[in-house]
């Protein structure tokens, strides 16, 4: 009786997990959720990059940015979300998105020295600041 009490709760819950590992968010490199591929990338790129703005110091304040989960999880997510519309921006900017994905490699992470973090916070600023000039 119990074999098969278990099964019936296991056989629905392991078509779940299949069914979850086959989605096209799991194999079509999608970084970040909430997102339509028909979304226009400038506009995706450039709202995440003001959501993390909302908790970054002021230019010129970069030493004194407090580098807390809640803003390594907005870089974060401008680094998703620039992963994955960034190669859909104008080719002038594939420069400035390297520069976004490689710094915000550092800063989406905690274990990474805090004068790094600040240096990295520098060059983010001036990749973003490329790309919102090149997607106005």
């Amino acid at each position: 009786m119990r074999r098969i009490v278990v099964t019936a709760l296991l056989v629905p819950l392991l078509s779940i997990l299949a069914a979850c590992q086959n989605t096209p968010a799991a194999t079509a490199g999608r970084y970040s959720t909430g997102g339509d591929p028909t979304d226009d990338p400038c506009a995706r790129v450039v709202s995440a990059i003001g959501y993390a703005d909302l908790l970054l110091k002021p230019r010129g304040q970069e030493g004194d940015q407090y580098f807390e989960d809640a803003v390594l999880g907005r870089l974060a997510e401008a680094r998703g979300i620039t992963l994955q519309y960034g190669p859909s921006l104008p080719d002038s900017l594939a420069p400035a998105v390297k520069d976004v994905e490689a710094a915000t490699a550092g800063l989406s992470r905690a274990d990474v020295p805090r004068a790094r973090q600040v240096e990295l916070l520098k060059k983010y600023r001036a990749a973003t600041d490329r790309i919102k000039a090149g997607c106005a």
